[in-house]
């Protein structure tokens, strides 16, 4: 059977390292109370005895002395716990957004990446800063607490050795529950962040629909959801601090009743031959709740690790998805040198787990050709191989007459421009977005040959406007006509257009032709993979790619 995924995997050796020094730290202030409290009784045994002021002051100036350098020790541990937990949130965030970054679209939902990001990595925080010492202060400190006493009183020592451990004990069962609840409310958050963005994203057409209360109504339903969970998870918190609270508070009272007993005379046992003394008395009822809070601090911790190994689970299935990146880095990179050509030779491609063959594929530098075939031969995917947004499971696709890897996808990709089917635009102006390198080419020049001048005129900022992510505000047409203008402004070699005409009026798609028929005019080597034989019959050439059998 597979080891479960457990939180501790997250954390690298620096965070490990880290974390165990602050442990230790930890413990060592734990260790000061003992000093304090000694210091103190011994004050509260000199006024019982009479002793003069000089004694009250020397104890308090102990006890604030020890509690001092019970701070900076504490402060200490608490620098190293955060170090730890910002060091390795950091580095999952990174690395999950750097491996989505390079997977194709629509790998995982934005949504969900969003909550992973946000939400649900930063519960790990609450439980990198306090299991760990909690877990090494409740293996340490209750025992020496122990040990102490019982040089005092063996009947102390016995209540607190029964008291304690019913604790771990019904932590342990409570934590049960705690995963299981921490685990439905981390999916409910996902689902809620699912939701909002689909919901923005489809704005516009709710609003033309006239959807708002049904929009409304499953938002709300949605987050009652999320409430319920959360008012689980919480419930369970409750129920473990209750049990917590009651044993700590029983065996808190025992020690008084012994104590207070023991003092007035009536227990005569449980002391190493002479009778407790009052400072001895105060001693083990300052002892006594100290005992317990390291268990407190780890009951409170146990319930951060339930929802750390709940996040773990989901890193896990993130990072087990097998969708392969895309080529290269995604970074900026000079053109790569060599003719403008194109060519695959016995790739075959796997979708989920079926393998796709496609046929060789020969284009010229500045040809203009059209793949033509019914759905799922594998038009699209040869578009995206030879953008290196796919890897091929076998076979080679040359570009500029060498194999496409990670080490040239960047620098091949710096010579295309890709319309593809759905358009995405960053967070930046429609200026900025055309003419990502600030070149200085006419603009007017380069929509008035996209014919997508109107577009912009009509826009309500012109080249200033931000469409977000989805365009908003452009339809899809005009989309696409505005992603040709850019391979006007940035003198892209290799146009690859994913049925650029779908879905368009008669005016839209004659337009878009007109546009891929002069950018191949110009000797730019276009490939277009379209249903429209208007479109095909334009461009120089067409590849009939057939089902396979």
């Amino acid at each position: 059977m597979a080891r479960r995924p457990t939180a501790d995997r997250l954390l690298s050796t620096e965070a490990i390292g880290r974390l165990r020094r602050a442990a230790m730290l930890s413990v060592a202030a734990g260790l000061f109370w003992p000093l304090q409290a000694m210091a103190l009784a011994w004050g509260v045994q000199g006024w019982v005895s009479g002793a003069d002021a000089t004694r009250s002051l020397v104890a308090a100036a102990f006890f604030a002395g020890w509690g001092l350098l019970r701070a900076v020790v504490e402060r200490m541990s608490a620098r190293q716990c955060y170090a730890a937990a910002d060091g390795v949130i950091h580095k999952l965030r990174q690395g999950v957004v750097t491996r989505e970054a390079l997977r194709p679209e629509g790998a995982t939902s934005s949504a969900a990446l969003a909550a992973m990001l946000t939400e649900k990595l930063a519960a790990l925080g609450p439980w990198i800063t306090r299991y760990r010492p909690a877990m090494l202060r409740a293996k340490v400190l209750p025992l020496v607490f122990i040990a102490v006493a019982a040089s005092m009183s063996w009947p102390v020592a016995l209540i607190l050795l029964i008291a304690g451990p019913l604790i771990p004990l019904f932590m342990a069962l409570v934590g049960m529950a705690a995963k299981e609840a921490s685990a439905k409310q981390m999916v409910e958050v996902g689902a809620l962040n699912s939701l909002l963005i689909d919901r923005i994203a489809a704005m516009p057409d709710i609003l033309l629909l006239n959807a708002g209360a049904a929009s409304r109504a499953a938002f709300e339903a949605r987050a009652d959801g999320l409430r319920a969970r959360t008012m689980s998870v919480l419930r369970v918190a409750f129920l473990s601090s209750t049990v917590l609270e009651l044993f700590s508070a029983l065996g808190v009272a025992l020690v008084a009743v012994y104590v207070g007993f023991s003092l007035l005379g009536v227990f005569h046992f449980g002391t190493w031959g002479a009778p407790l003394t009052v400072g001895e008395g105060v001693f083990l009822l300052l002892l006594a709740p100290e005992f317990f809070q390291p268990l407190r601090d780890l009951a409170s911790a146990w319930h951060d690790r339930a929802a750390a190994e709940a996040v773990a689970d989901e890193v896990d299935a993130l990072t087990a998805d097998e969708t392969p990146a895309v080529l290269g880095q995604g970074g900026d990179a000079a053109p790569l040198p060599g003719p403008a050509s194109v060519h695959l030779k016995g790739v075959t491609v796997r979708r989920g787990g079926a393998v796709l063959a496609l046929p060789d594929l020969e284009v010229a530098a500045g040809e203009s050709v059209a793949l033509q075939g019914p759905s799922g031969v594998g038009k699209s995917t040869t578009l995206d191989l030879v953008a290196g947004l796919t890897r091929p499971e076998t076979g080679v696709v040359e570009v500029a007459g060498q194999p496409l890897t990670d080490e040239s996808a960047d620098a091949w990709r710096a010579r295309i421009a890709h319309v593809p089917q759905s358009v995405h635009v960053p967070d930046m102006t429609l200026r900025r977005f055309l003419d990502p390198h600030d070149s200085g080419t006419d603009m007017r020049r380069a929509l008035e040959r996209a014919r997508a001048a109107e577009i912009v005129a009509a826009l309500p900022e012109g080249l200033e406007t931000r469409l977000g992510e989805t365009g908003a505000g452009v339809s899809g047409g005009e989309a696409r006509r505005l992603l040709l203008a850019r391979a006007f402004l940035t003198g892209a070699e290799v146009v690859l257009a994913d049925e650029p005409t779908a879905d368009l009026d008669a005016a839209t798609g004659t337009a878009i032709t007109a546009a891929l028929t002069e950018l191949a005019a110009e000797g730019r080597t276009v490939i277009v993979a379209t249903h429209d034989t208007s479109l095909a019959g334009a461009l120089g050439r067409v590849v009939t790619l057939e089902a396979a059998p």
